[in-house]
C-alpha cells in the first residue's frame, strides 16, 4: 500500500477533490456554518470561527503527520461543498479509513456524496494498492448509515462506548467496510447510481 498518497486531485463529473491546504480555508468556511453537519460529530466546528479553525487545523496538522490525507470537496467548477479524508492509515496491513466527511445542505441528494465515495474508494483501491477500506459513524446517524449500507459496505457491528465526543458525550460507532474483491461491484453500484443521478437529477 502507497502511504501517504500522491499530492493529486480526484476529478469526476459532479466533484473534484483537492488535496486540503491552506487556501482551501475560507472557502470552506463559507459553507460550514450548519448545524445539521455537525450533529453527529463537532457541533462547535459550526458556532464559532474558532471552532472551525480547530476543525481545519486539526487536518493540516494531520496531514503534515502522516495520519491523514484531507481533501477540499470542490464542484466541478471549483465552489466548496465540504471535505473528507483519508485516516488511520495501515500501510503494513493495506487498509485505511474513509472519514471526516461532510457536506454542505444544498449538496445533499446532488450525487456529490456518491461520485465522492466513487473517488476516494477508486484510489484507495487502484492507486494506493488497499486491501480494505473501512468507515464508521455515530451509531444514532441513521442517514449516514444509510449511506454506507447503499454503497454497499458491509456492516460489521457496534463498537459499544468507543468515542467521547466534545459535546454529544460517549458514542458507539457502527462499523462498515468494502474489501478489494467487493469493489468491482460497489464500482458498478455506484456508476449505475451516478448514471440514474443525471437522469433524474438526484442520488
Amino acid at each position: 500500500m502507497i502511504w501517504p498518497p500522491p499530492e493529486v486531485p480526484l476529478e469526476g463529473n459532479i466533484v473534484r477533490l483537492e488535496p486540503l491546504v491552506e487556501e482551501h480555508r475560507e472557502p470552506l468556511r463559507s459553507v460550514a456554518g450548519h448545524p445539521e453537519i455537525w450533529q453527529w460529530m463537532d457541533r462547535r466546528v459550526s458556532e464559532t470561527n474558532e471552532g472551525f479553525d480547530t476543525w481545519f487545523d486539526g487536518r493540516l496538522l494531520a496531514r503534515k503527520m502522516g495520519d491523514e490525507h484531507a481533501f477540499a470537496t470542490l464542484t466541478a467548477a471549483g465552489e466548496p461543498l465540504g471535505s473528507s479524508s483519508y485516516l488511520a492509515p495501515r500501510p503494513i496491513h493495506a487498509g485505511v479509513e474513509i472519514g471526516w466527511t461532510w457536506l454542505t445542505p444544498s449538496a445533499w441528494r446532488s450525487g456529490a456524496n456518491v461520485e465522492a465515495k466513487l473517488l476516494m474508494l477508486g484510489f484507495a483501491f487502484d492507486e494506493l494498492g488497499c486491501m480494505r477500506v473501512e468507515l464508521k459513524t455515530d451509531a444514532r446517524n441513521e442517514r449516514s448509515r444509510g449511506a454506507m449500507e447503499a454503497l454497499p459496505a458491509r456492516f460489521e457491528g457496534i463498537f459499544r462506548k468507543h468515542m467521547l465526543m466534545p459535546v454529544t458525550g460517549v458514542r458507539d460507532s457502527a462499523y462498515f467496510s468494502v474489501v478489494d474483491d467487493e469493489w468491482p461491484s460497489v464500482r458498478e453500484n455506484l456508476e449505475q447510481r451516478l448514471a440514474g443521478a443525471r437522469e433524474v437529477g438526484s442520488a
